[in-house]
Formats: structure tokens, C-alpha cells, sequence
């Protein structure tokens, strides 16, 4: 008999940990509150980052420091009682953002990456979504020479160490490529590898109907407890009770408060973040997905309209929006390409699922048979989610892993 599996939380992670394990014949139940993709895989920038196989480290240089004290910064910013919520998370955070530590990380996390669009392209053709993906890469913009030639190096210890490919491109190259483009702009890198998402919410969507087609149950209903029944376990919602042999916490930024209920207290935070779309003045058309690198937001050419996604604010997950941060990153990228009006009421508001060693916690729970935990992925969850399908389903089965699951294990803190 199958084994029967209930997978707690439909976001990009949760939906591809479902697919591959209805692939391998599991029964699955994917249970979330809305309807797949509609929650933080909804709204971020869109692309399959095969080239960030460096985590986002908190600042430690003194300048960095003071400059976001005064909280105007774009790429971001904090809210004091979301500061001292997570006091304890972001000190660990920033410890390990030191640089012996950071260089232990890095080559951890970066095997995951790189397992990135090998194993998103089985599942775009399995659920026909090619026509969401363009891969052509990403262009990262910069408006000093000086901080592109440092980031050139980071670039090439990437090349030699990883194998993400990039192209250096000049003003004049790059107006080839962006045309509208303001003078503001001196040169960009073109990272090669990526695919870009036209509608992220869309993908995952597609991911979760082609785990349908394949027999899947998708119950939209909001989770009321999880419970272990003997060697086996419970899951209550608000429209029926299910058992199952297996349960996968994939619950995103909501994963750490739903797991003290079982007895587990992880050092979870987020990082939030914004969006909007709009027109652009004719006769401009964004070619590609630009980063302002050196200010902190990303303007995305999507099915919508031109998406603005903003930087990192730290704050509570529940907290209130707070429109100031998207606000101030539109006026400068109005400066930088002629957008148009906006075409959201509100700004979209979701929050990225942090741990404090910016690695995510893929694996068996410590003290619970069946159990089966993976969350905590911060700004890459839309990358890695078939990876963690794919890694995870190997690991629930007993099987051999692509790479070594160690480092990301629960047990670690």
C-alpha cells in the first residue's frame, strides 16, 4: 500500500515536495489555506536564481551600519518592535555573516543552487508551463565603476568556483539591450544562466495542477493542528480530519510558530517585502529584469506589468503594511526607466521565511517519526523549491541524496 503523506503549506516548496512524491506514488494531500501559489511564492521577483550561490549576508562594515540606522534606506529597512522581536535570530544572523563563518556557508548553500534548473525544467514540462519562462537572464545595474569592478570579481570567483556564467556589458552594450534606460546607468553585469518567471503565482500554479493530474488531492482549508497518533499522524482542518503515515511542514514564514506546538522552538524571522505593477510610458518596453543593485529594488517585465519588488524590511510577520519602502525605490526607478501609471490598488505584502545561518531546513524532524520539516529558505524558496522536492523525497525514502544534507539538517540548532 501507498504511503500516505500530508503536505502542510502550498507554496513553491510545498507543491514540488507534493509532485515528487506523487511521482514515486505516494498518495499526497497538499493542504493550505488559499489556493496554490497565492501566498509569499505569489509576489516575489520572478526568477530562477542560478547564479546567487551566495547567500544574502546581514552588514557588518561600520558605513553599511549607520546608514541604515536612519531607516530611508531602499534595500532596507526595520520597524524598532520588529527589530527587538527577532533581537536573538538576528544576532546569530550577523554572527554568522562573519567572514570565516560566511565562507563555510557559502559553498553549502551554493549546492543547492546549483541543482536549480536542472530541476525545475522536469517540471515545467510536466506542467506545460514553458510559456511562463524566458532564459535569458538578469541584468544587474550599476552607477559606479568602482563598485561594478568589485562586483566583477565576486562574479568571476563565482565562474571559477561554480560555474555561473556572466557577461560584463558597457553603456553602450547595455543600451542595446535596455534602450530606455537612464544616463544614471554606466554598465551592468548579464548573468546568463537564470530563467525568469512572466507569473510566479502562475508557475506554482501550473506545478500544483500537474500534481493534480497525476492524482494528487489538493485540500484548500485552514489547519487547525497537527497531532501524532501512534506511528502515525493526524491532521485537523477546518473541513475534515486527515491521517497519514507522513506529515511535511512547508509552511514557509508561518513554519516556525506552527512547529511549537510540537515542541520545537526554531530561531525563525522574516524579511518583508512589497510590490506593485504598472504601465510604462510608450514608446519604453523593459526587455529584461533589471536590479538596481546598488540602490536595492527590481523591476520585473511580467504578465501584469512592470513589477517593482522591493529590498528586505525587518519586521513582524503580521505587522501592518508599511508603504514608505516601496515608495521611495518607485521614485528612483522612475529616474532609471519611464514607468507608467500604477495598475494595483495596494501594494502586494508578503515576507521572506528566514534562519539566522541563511540556510534552509530540509530533512526528518529530530523527535518525531514521520515528520518531515522544510522551510527557512529567505529570498530563494521560488528557486529551490523543486530541489527540495526532489532532496527531500530522496530522504524520506531512504535514498542516496544529490549532495550532502547535513549542513541542513534541523538538529543543527
Amino acid at each position: 500500500m501507498a504511503r500516505q503523506t500530508v503536505v502542510l503549506g502550498a507554496g513553491m516548496v510545498g507543491v514540488c515536495i507534493a509532485w515528487h512524491l506523487r511521482q514515486r506514488g505516494h498518495e499526497v494531500t497538499l493542504v493550505d489555506r488559499l489556493q496554490p501559489g497565492r501566498e509569499t511564492s505569489f509576489g516575489n521577483a520572478g526568477i530562477i536564481q542560478r547564479e546567487a550561490v551566495r547567500p544574502y549576508p546581514f552588514p557588518r562594515d561600520a558605513k553599511t551600519l549607520l546608514s541604515v540606522l536612519p531607516n530611508r534606506r531602499i534595500d532596507i529597512r526595520y520597524r524598532p518592535s520588529g527589530m527587538v522581536n527577532a533581537v536573538f535570530p538576528l544576532l546569530r544572523y550577523w554572527m554568522n555573516s562573519a567572514p570565516k563563518a560566511y565562507q563555510k556557508i557559502v559553498p553549502e548553500y551554493a549546492s543547492l543552487i546549483q541543482l536549480s534548473l536542472k530541476t525545475h525544467g522536469p517540471m515545467i514540462d510536466a506542467a506545460g508551463a514553458d510559456h511562463l519562462v524566458r532564459r535569458q537572464g538578469w541584468l544587474e545595474l550599476y552607477r559606479t565603476a568602482n563598485k561594478l569592478a568589485a562586483r566583477i570579481k565576486d562574479a568571476e570567483e563565482a565562474r571559477n568556483l561554480y560555474g555561473v556564467q556572466f557577461e560584463q556589458l558597457d553603456r553602450a552594450a547595455l543600451l542595446e539591450k535596455e534602450p530606455s534606460l537612464s544616463d544614471s546607468i554606466i554598465g551592468a553585469i548579464h548573468w546568463l544562466d537564470p530563467w525568469t518567471v512572466a507569473d510566479p503565482g502562475a508557475l506554482v500554479a501550473a506545478y500544483a495542477n500537474a500534481f493534480s493530474q497525476d492524482g494528487g488531492r489538493i485540500l484548500q482549508a485552514d489547519i487547525e493542528s497537527v497531532q501524532q497518533m501512534g506511528e502515525r499522524w493526524q491532521v485537523t482542518t477546518a473541513c475534515e480530519v486527515i491521517e497519514a503515515d507522513d506529515v511535511v511542514v512547508a509552511l514557509g514564514p508561518w513554519a516556525g510558530n506552527w512547529l511549537k506546538s510540537l515542541g520545537y522552538h526554531f530561531p525563525t524571522f522574516v524579511k518583508r517585502g512589497y510590490h506593485m505593477h504598472y504601465a510604462t510610458q510608450a514608446p519604453a518596453k523593459l526587455n529584461y529584469w533589471l536590479m538596481d543593485a546598488e540602490v536595492g529594488y527590481l523591476l520585473a517585465p511580467m504578465n501584469a506589468g512592470v513589477r517593482l519588488t522591493t529590498g528586505a524590511q525587518l519586521d513582524r510577520l503580521e505587522a501592518l503594511a508599511d508603504a514608505k519602502q516601496l515608495d521611495a525605490a518607485e521614485k528612483v526607478a522612475r529616474h532609471v526607466f519611464p514607468l507608467g501609471e500604477r495598475r494595483d490598488a495596494v501594494p502586494w505584502k508578503g515576507a521572506r521565511p528566514c534562519l539566522p545561518d541563511m540556510k534552509p531546513v530540509i530533512g526528518p524532524a529530530p523527535r518525531h517519526p514521520g515528520l518531515w520539516l522544510a522551510f527557512g529558505h529567505g529570498h530563494q524558496g521560488f528557486t529551490l523549491g523543486p530541489a527540495t522536492g526532489h532532496l527531500l523525497a530522496d530522504m524520506m525514502e531512504g535514498k542516496e541524496t544529490a549532495i550532502d544534507m547535513a549542513p541542513f539538517r534541523a538538529d543543527r540548532f
